[in-house]
């Protein structure tokens, strides 16, 4: 797609995050390309660092404000993505890590630019979804330690790389399919419960939304796990398999609470055709009462 058609901040998250994945990309390879010395070793290991730290001050010396947010944040992101390149590069354990740290960075980079592509004006920092919660946060670090604490006492558990291939692909996957419902739903995507119905806020029913209702929702809940069979992370697969189904459980509920409000009849029916996509989830059902539902019982 053209760049024209980007909002000035999702051109910045563009631009540094490609600017950035160049830079420490080479810097990260460039033992292997020319041969390591000591001197390289401090190149390849020491330097992206350095690097990071010229470029924060260059972005901070070119932007203020919402500018320098977005555009410190991809910079970062596209570091990550270089040292998920990096080690993905490696014949042990660590090239699971860097396949994880690949699809990671990505997801959030992706999020931010999919948002200024289809709905830029409720772009904001948090599109990154960086900062999504603290138990987000939490079963990251979870992740993290689970793959530490396995590859050190047990590193050949994690060198299975036909499975750890098979979770990327199911995080491509998932990938896909949530980003296709973002750009199916345009304007009436958001990445927060809406609680006020918008004039121009429409019942999308079409594209992947005719597979399932909620197709952002079944396309981050297969990522996720995904993600930690990526890692070969055993434990990490059951708890975030039971923690996201739980999460999207409520979410799912709430959420279709707010659609029956705003869509009433339009939305029940949309309900018997199409299920939620989600596994064992039915989301909110209205009692049947075996009378006929009047429009005016919908009214807001």
């Amino acid at each position: 797609m053209a760049t024209r058609t980007v909002c000035p901040a999702g051109k910045k998250a563009l631009m540094w995050f490609f600017i950035s994945t160049l830079i420490f990309t080479t810097s990260f390879f460039s033992g292997s390309v020319l041969g390591f010395s000591s001197e390289l070793w401090l190149l390849t290991y020491w330097g992206p660092a350095l690097y990071f730290c010229l470029l924060a001050f260059i972005l901070r010396y070119c932007y203020t404000g919402f500018f320098y947010e977005v555009s410190i944040r991809s910079a970062f992101l596209g570091l990550t993505f270089s040292l998920g390149i990096f080690l993905a590069s490696f014949d042990n354990g660590w090239r699971v890590f860097g396949l994880y740290t690949i699809i990671l960075s990505f997801f959030h980079f992706s999020e931010f630019v999919s948002v200024a592509l289809t709905n830029p004006r409720t772009l904001t920092v948090n599109s990154f979804i960086l900062n999504h919660s603290i138990q987000y946060g939490v079963a990251a670090v979870a992740s993290w330690i689970e793959w530490g604490v396995e590859y050190y006492f047990y590193p050949e558990m994690k060198t299975y790389f036909w499975v750890s291939y098979c979770g990327v692909v199911m995080c491509i996957a998932g990938e896909i399919f949530r980003k296709a419902a973002m750009f199916t739903a345009k304007t009436n995507f958001n990445h927060t419960v809406q609680f006020v119905k918008r004039p121009d806020h429409e019942l999308v029913t079409h594209g992947v939304y005719s597979i399932c209702r909620h197709p952002s929702y079944v396309g981050w809940f297969y990522w996720s796990i995904g993600t930690q069979i990526t890692l070969l992370n055993p434990i990490c697969v059951i708890i975030y398999a039971v923690a996201s189904w739980m999460f999207f459980r409520e979410r799912v509920y709430a959420e279709e609470l707010t659609l029956l409000t705003f869509f009433g009849p339009q939305y029940v029916e949309y309900q018997k055709k199409v299920g939620t996509g989600l596994p064992f989830i039915m989301g909110y059902i209205p009692e049947n009462t075996g009378q006929q539902i009047r429009d005016d019982h919908w009214s807001y």
